[in-house]
C-alpha cells in the first residue's frame, strides 16, 4: 500500500518523472535511478510507467485546472449530507459541465505534448476528474500529480489507495469521516435553510432595488415630459393672450369700419337722391 507519510526524495523525483510523456518515462526513470545508490535507487527504479490517460490527468493537475473542481466537491458533499435536492441538482449540472471542460483541457494539454488521446483515454480522464470532484480521498490522490492509472468515484473505504494507483505518498489523505449524527445533520439543515432564506431575501431585496430603480427612471422621464408640457402650455397661453388681444383689436377695427361704412352708405344714398332730383329739374329739350 502507498505510504501517507510526509513526502521524501522519491516523491520529489516522481514529481518530475510523471510530467514527462509515457513514451519517455522509462528511460527518464532509469536515468534518475542511476544517479543515486542504495534503497533510494531501488525505489526510483520501482516507479511504474503511467497510462496515457493518467499522464493526461497529471498534466491537468500541473496546469492548475483542478482547483475549481476540488472546491466544488466540498459543496457537493455538503449538499448530499443535507439532502438539499435543489442545491444537489444545481451542483450536479455544474459538476458535469466542469468535468467535461476539464477533460477537454487535459486532451488539449496532451496534444500540446504531441500525444492525441483516444476516445477511451478521454473517457478515463473524465471519470478520474469526476472522482476527484465527488470523493475527497480521490481528490487527494489525483492532486498529487503522480497518478499511475486512472480511477473512478468509488472511494477507498477509509483505506489507503492501492499501490498501483499513485506513485509516492499522498499528503493530506485523511481517513474517512465518521457518519454525521442526527443532531449534526439537523443543525446543518437548519443552517442551510437559514442560508437559503438569506439568499432568497437578498435576491428579493435586489429585485426590489432593481424595480425601484426602474420606477424612479420612469418617474424621472414622466416628470421631464410633464415639465416640457407645462412649458409648452405657458408658451401657448402667452400666444393665446397675444392672439386674443389681436382679435379684440381687429374687432374694434371692424366696428369702426362698420360705422364708417354706414356713414358713407348714408351719404351715398343722399347723393343719389340729390342727383335724381337735379336730373328731374332739367327742362326737356325743344
Amino acid at each position: 500500500m502507498v505510504s501517507t507519510a510526509a513526502p521524501d526524495d522519491v516523491d520529489a523525483v516522481a514529481d518530475d518523472l510523471y510530467a514527462v510523456t509515457p513514451g519517455e518515462f522509462t528511460s527518464a526513470r532509469n536515468a534518475r535511478a542511476a544517479e543515486v545508490t542504495g534503497p533510494l535507487a531501488a525505489r526510483i527504479k520501482a516507479l511504474r510507467k503511467p497510462t496515457v490517460a493518467a499522464w493526461a490527468v497529471n498534466l491537468l493537475v500541473r496546469d492548475g485546472q483542478l482547483g475549481q473542481a476540488v472546491e466544488l466537491s466540498q459543496a457537493l458533499r455538503e449538499a448530499q449530507d443535507d439532502l438539499d435536492a435543489a442545491e444537489l441538482a444545481r451542483l450536479g449540472k455544474q459538476r458535469r459541465a466542469l468535468v467535461a471542460g476539464l477533460a477537454r483541457r487535459a486532451a488539449a494539454l496532451a496534444a500540446d505534448e504531441g500525444t492525441t488521446l483516444s476516445a477511451a483515454a478521454r473517457d478515463e480522464v473524465e471519470k478520474t476528474v469526476n472522482a476527484a470532484v465527488v470523493d475527497a480521498a480521490a481528490a487527494a490522490v489525483v492532486l498529487t500529480g503522480r497518478l499511475v492509472r486512472t480511477l473512478e468515484a468509488n472511494g477507498f473505504g477509509g483505506s489507503p489507495p492501492p499501490d498501483d494507483l499513485v506513485a509516492g505518498s499522498v499528503p493530506g489523505l485523511a481517513p474517512a469521516a465518521p457518519a454525521r449524527s442526527r443532531d449534526d445533520l439537523a443543525e446543518r439543515r437548519r443552517r442551510k435553510a437559514a442560508e437559503a432564506a438569506a439568499r432568497e431575501a437578498q435576491r428579493a431585496a435586489a429585485d426590489a432595488g432593481r424595480e425601484l430603480a426602474r420606477a424612479e427612471e420612469r418617474r424621472a422621464k414622466r416628470r421631464e415630459r410633464a415639465d416640457r408640457l407645462h412649458e409648452r402650455v405657458e408658451d401657448l397661453r402667452g400666444e393665446l393672450a397675444r392672439m386674443t388681444a389681436d382679435a379684440e383689436a381687429a374687432d374694434e377695427e371692424v366696428a369702426r369700419l362698420d360705422e364708417e361704412h354706414a356713414r358713407l352708405l348714408e351719404r351715398s344714398k343722399k347723393a343719389e337722391k340729390e342727383a335724381e332730383r337735379a336730373a328731374a329739374a332739367v327742362p326737356a329739350a325743344d
